[in-house]
């Protein structure tokens, strides 16, 4: 999916407007990626320093005959362990996530002169013999500069200081060659006379280091969504991406979802409006929803290569899909609270006429909001289909070609293609609350269309006896009507059957059992 987009008309920058985006900081994930890469630049030079090292050891030894001078430490092997350990620090410490990336990259900055300061001491180790005459050649620490400019994303400003530094320490390896007698030269242009290339790389590497800054920039500029600015992937579906972001003016956050405009056949003329017209109706009953524990929207739009883009609430915490298979299923009094919140979210969805059509832990988020944990969130309330009997168009998700719903958690009327209503969701939210007690679907097949048929004729198994741990009588009585194939033989609506979930005689689940769940994952992190 293309990333360049405007919202709104063309406008002329002014110079306030083009000095900010040429300080634009570069996005957080492009920075994450250099401190990777700068890490495996760490890694790849412990091993050289390593295997170049050891190389050069069996080298002389194979030269000379197996004289033992080849086994004897010296300065060379001083500076590729000392060169080699630096390389592996650097490396352990990009590994951990939490390090903030660019200070990260300062610190490459500085772990390029370390290194250029070995490199300069180890190429001029050799005696020179009387009559050499001193010839300029571009050296490894040339190559590191131009190396670094390229993968470490740095202001040329700070590229052509520290260059400078790095490209000096081969000057400095020759100082310290001469203390040694290793290197006989009189006049102090030698220093720099033997190694102008490496200084003219210098120059080189700031021209890269100007390329990489601005196209970073360029990437950070074309993630702006009207009054937001797009930062890390969060997550990718089959409707889209969806992004964190930040509103620009209220440093507020919040997560955008953004919809390919292949996946709803935006195309040209009438097909567009009517693909555009169908999502502004959708996000507005979406963003018409005022239930707690329904996900906030925030704004909506459509950019100029026809990706549409939802902005909601940024939530903290995890869908209930990764809740269960990262900490298996969940236990009885656990499952009813969030079962109940989910039912309040519905209700007032259903009572304004629409249908979710897709409930499935993937769809069911969990966390903190506030004060309060295990506060349910209901995602997707965009893709919505109205049972209101107004005229409706089909919704984006059907004009897409795409069938409505999650196979697995999928109503039998739905399936045949039949009329549906609130009740379509409630039978999914069974399949909901049958995952989260035993940690598995309802109906497992090896096709998508195996499962539906066994939506469609198979009796499901009751969860206790799935799971093998005893549930209450209630709770499973209740999943069990919401799995019914008929819609009218399960419970009349969400409401109903929220209050029914909240009658069920058996321990709560309290605030300071959430709490002390989610403190006692954050300490495992």
């Amino acid at each position: 999916m293309p990333i360049a987009r405007r919202i709104g008309p063309v406008v002329e920058a002014t110079p306030a407007e083009t000095e900010t985006a040429q300080n634009r900081p570069l996005p957080p994930d492009l920075l994450r990626a250099a401190a990777g890469r700068l890490g495996s630049i760490a890694l790849l030079s412990a091993v050289l320093w390593v295997v170049g090292t050891a190389a050069f050891h069996l080298v002389i030894r194979a030269m000379t005959g197996g004289d033992p001078r080849w086994r004897q430490f010296g300065l060379m092997d001083a500076t590729a362990l000392v060169s080699a350990l630096v390389s592996l620090l650097l490396y352990q410490y990009t590994k951990r996530t939490t390090r903030d990336p660019a200070f990260i990259l300062n610190l490459g900055l500085g772990y390029l002169v370390l290194e250029a300061l070995g490199v300069g001491i180890v190429w001029h180790l050799e005696v020179m013999p009387p009559g050499w005459v001193i010839q300029p050649t571009i050296t490894w620490i040339g190559v590191m500069v131009l190396l670094f400019a390229a993968v470490v994303p740095s202001t040329p400003g700070k590229t052509l200081i520290v260059s400078l530094i790095a490209v000096s320490m081969q000057p400095v390896g020759m100082l310290i060659a001469r203390e040694r007698g290793a290197w006989q030269f009189d006049s102090p242009g030698a220093l720099l006379l033997m190694h102008y290339p490496d200084y003219m790389m210098v120059a080189m590497a700031v021209v890269v280091s100007l390329v990489v800054t601005r196209l970073g920039q360029q990437v950070a500029k074309a993630r702006e969504l009207g009054s937001y600015q797009l930062g890390d992937l969060l997550g990718r579906g089959g409707m889209g991406e969806v992004y964190r972001a930040t509103h620009r003016m209220l440093a507020r956050p919040a997560a955008i979802k953004l919809i390919r405009p292949e996946m709803i056949g935006v195309g040209r003329g009438d097909s567009a409006v009517l693909a555009i017209r169908r999502f502004r109706r959708e996000a507005l009953v979406a963003a018409n929803l005022q239930s707690p524990h329904t996900v906030a929207i925030y704004d909506f739009g459509v950019t100029d290569d026809g990706t549409l883009y939802i902005v909601m609430e940024l939530l903290e915490g995890m869908t209930l899909d990764a809740l269960v298979r990262e900490h298996g299923p969940l236990p009885a009094n656990r499952v009813i609270a969030i079962l109940r919140q989910v039912s309040e979210s519905l209700a007032e969805a259903h009572a304004a006429g629409v249908v979710h059509r897709d409930i499935k832990p993937a769809n069911i988020h969990l966390g903190r909001l506030g004060l309060q944990h295990d506060f349910v969130k209901v995602l997707d309330f965009g893709l919505v289909k109205s049972v209101t009997g107004e005229p409706a168009d089909q919704s984006l998700e059907t004009a897409a070609g795409l069938m409505p719903g999650t196979p697995a958690f999928m109503a039998p009327e739905m399936a045949l293609g039949e009329p549906y209503d609130g009740r379509a969701d409630l039978y999914a939210l069974g399949c909901v609350g049958y995952f989260l007690l035993t940690g598995q679907a309802v109906f497992q097949a090896d096709s998508a269309l195996q499962v539906i048929a066994r939506h469609l004729h198979a009796a499901p198994v009751p969860p206790s006896v799935r799971a093998g741990v005893p549930v209450p009588e209630a709770l499973e009585r209740l999943v069990m009507a919401c799995l019914a194939k008929k819609a009218e033989e399960r419970p009349r609506d969400a409401g109903e059957l929220g209050r029914a979930l909240s009658a069920i005689d058996e321990p709560r689940w309290t605030e300071a059992n959430a709490a002390a769940w989610w403190e006692a994952r954050a300490a495992l992190a």
